[in-house]
This record gives structure tokens, C-alpha cells and sequence, in this order.
């Protein structure tokens, strides 16, 4: 057949390889290598969103001594204070966060656009997706307060020219806030009332042409997320809540070589910090106990006030989520 001799020459060059994650193949196809294989890796691009005085809706006179919190009765929003949220302080302390992010080099993309009114947190950026070598998997959110942020969390990564891998679907799901890299090929999921089993199988189906390995943690109690027992401050160090993990995981921490730092005992908003690179990281202040067994262990940690946006439910490593990080090896 006319042709045949310089089709098949053609198709000769198809290969499935290199992986789609390979880094010369990131960069040639989609101009830079995205995600992250670590949590503790130089920080190159993260995101977050700027608050829009979301929490305006939080009533007083709705107190739960139950939850410890003013909630909604329609169960919508939360807050953990007897008073409603100073909204000019959370602006204000975002804004600082960002501010510290940007002096360490670290670049800040933003999630824009409007939100339905329902929506109250989506301040907190890490939950509705995760990051892993080569792109982004978009979660699955538990709680109507928040369900319709991974919308326009998709449309901003995608935007911004990075791979979505996989979006959790069904009836998984799947929240950022409960997964880390432990090193690379192995990474760690707690499930909870928010993080189901069905998602965690999702989840590890996406992983496996990855070579990252699940390990999935049932976290006890009211936890529903793993970075409030567990966050990596170095290479081979985390600092960890020990009395909120199970011990053959604190068994397989050992195992990969990962020093397990116990937190002090009322300081556990330490524990959800961000890692600017290995051996340093970012955190809310107030926690002295914290910075200086860190130190001690030659970590250097940089603070900002955060202690008001605590009160929505989640932390500095809650507002952000890594897209771009070099791996730390």
C-alpha cells in the first residue's frame, strides 16, 4: 500500500514514555514541572483565596456549649469563639500571610470568583483539592457549608495551565486537608466522617501510575483531618499530635525513617504549619513551646498572626495548597 513504509516509520516514534510526569516531559508539554512529590521541597507556587467577608453571616446569640462554638442553625457556618468574626482582622492576617509567603520567594496564585452565598470557607484553599507529581486531584467535599468551591478551585488551576489528574467522583470523598507526601512514593490519608473509604480507593487508583503508595489512616474520634495530627518540617522530621494516630503508623513512620517530634500538649496549631523548604517553616504565632523544640532540632520557623481565622476551623496550612514545590532531594 502506497505510504505504508513511511506511516509505519511515523508511528515508530509513538511511546508511552517517558510517564506524563516526568519533568522534561512536564516542561516540554505543559511548560512547567507541576505538583509537588514532597511537602518539604523548595515552595515555588501556592494557592489561596483572599477572604470576601464571607463570615459577615455569623450571628452571636447562637452559642453551642455543645460544639464550643456559634453555629448556624441551618448548619451552614460555625465559629469557634463566643464572639463573631473580626472581620477586619482576618483580612488583615491573610493579607500577612501572603505577605510572608511572597518574602520568602514563594509565588501566590489566587482562586477568583463569585461564590454562592452558602459558601463560607473557602478561605480554607487546601481542602478541595491535593497535589502530587505531575498535576492536581480535585476532591470532593463532605459538608454542604462548602460543597461548589472545587468548581472554581478546577477552573483556576486549569487556568492556570496546570494537569488535573483525576476528580474524585461517585460518592468519594476526598479532602486535601487529610493528605500528605511522607516521601516520595509514599504518601498518607486519613479517613473520617469527611474522608470516606470510597474516596480513599479513588484517591489511591489515581496514585498507582504515580508509584506512590496509600497508606490509609482511620483517624479517631471527631478528627477529620490528618495535617491536625501530623506536618512535615523537614525531610525526615514531622511534627506530630502522637495521641491522634494509631501506632503501627507512628510504627511506619519510623520504618521510612521520619523522626516523629511530639507537639507540646496545647500548642497543636502548630502541627498544621506549611514547610517553605526543607528545615523551615511557616506557622501561626503563639506557640513558643513549638518554635523552640523546633530550634533545638536546628529548624528555623517564621510566625504570623493567625489566631482569628483559627476560630473558622482551620490554619496556615489550611489556607494553602503547594502546585509548584522542587523536590527536596
Amino acid at each position: 500500500m502506497t505510504g505504508v513504509p513511511d506511516l509505519q516509520h511515523a508511528l515508530s516514534k509513538v511511546s508511552a514514555e517517558p510517564p506524563f510526569h516526568d519533568p522534561g516531559e512536564q516542561e516540554r508539554v505543559w511548560g512547567r514541572v507541576w505538583g509537588a512529590s514532597d511537602e518539604v521541597g523548595p515552595l515555588r507556587l501556592v494557592l489561596m483565596r483572599r477572604p470576601h467577608g464571607e463570615w459577615r453571616c455569623v450571628r452571636a446569640g447562637t452559642w453551642s456549649e455543645e460544639a464550643g462554638a456559634l453555629v448556624d442553625p441551618g448548619g451552614m457556618w460555625y465559629w469557634e469563639s463566643r464572639e463573631p468574626p473580626n472581620l477586619a482582622k482576618v483580612d488583615a492576617q491573610h493579607a500577612g500571610l501572603v505577605a510572608a509567603l511572597e518574602r520568602e520567594g514563594v509565588e501566590v496564585a489566587f482562586v477568583e470568583g463569585e461564590l454562592p452565598p452558602h459558601l463560607t470557607r473557602p478561605i480554607y484553599t487546601r481542602d478541595p483539592l491535593l497535589t502530587v507529581p505531575g498535576g492536581a486531584v480535585i476532591g470532593r467535599l463532605a459538608p454542604a457549608m462548602r460543597r461548589g468551591e472545587e468548581r472554581l478551585v478546577s477552573a483556576t488551576v486549569a487556568g492556570l495551565g496546570m494537569p488535573i489528574l483525576r476528580t474524585i467522583a461517585g460518592t468519594g470523598m476526598v479532602e486535601g486537608g487529610s493528605f500528605v507526601k511522607l516521601r516520595p512514593g509514599v504518601a498518607a490519608y486519613g479517613t473520617s466522617i469527611r474522608c470516606n473509604e470510597e474516596g480513599a480507593r479513588q484517591l489511591a487508583e489515581a496514585l498507582r501510575p504515580l508509584g506512590i503508595e496509600l497508606l490509609v489512616i482511620p483517624l479517631s474520634g471527631y478528627s477529620i483531618h490528618i495535617d491536625g495530627h501530623l506536618g512535615m518540617v523537614d525531610v525526615d522530621r514531622a511534627l506530630v499530635d502522637t495521641a491522634g494516630l494509631p501506632y503501627w503508623f507512628l510504627e511506619r513512620l519510623r520504618e521510612l525513617r521520619i523522626e516523629a517530634i511530639p507537639c507540646p500538649a496545647g500548642e497543636e496549631w502548630a502541627i498544621n504549619s506549611l514547610c517553605l523548604r526543607p528545615g523551615r517553616v511557616l506557622m501561626a504565632d503563639g506557640y513558643s513551646r513549638a518554635v523552640e523544640l523546633l530550634s533545638r532540632r536546628g529548624i528555623d520557623t517564621v510566625a504570623v498572626p493567625y489566631d482569628e481565622i483559627h476560630k473558622g476551623g482551620g490554619g496556615v496550612h489550611c489556607s494553602t495548597m503547594e502546585l509548584v514545590r522542587d523536590p527536596a532531594a
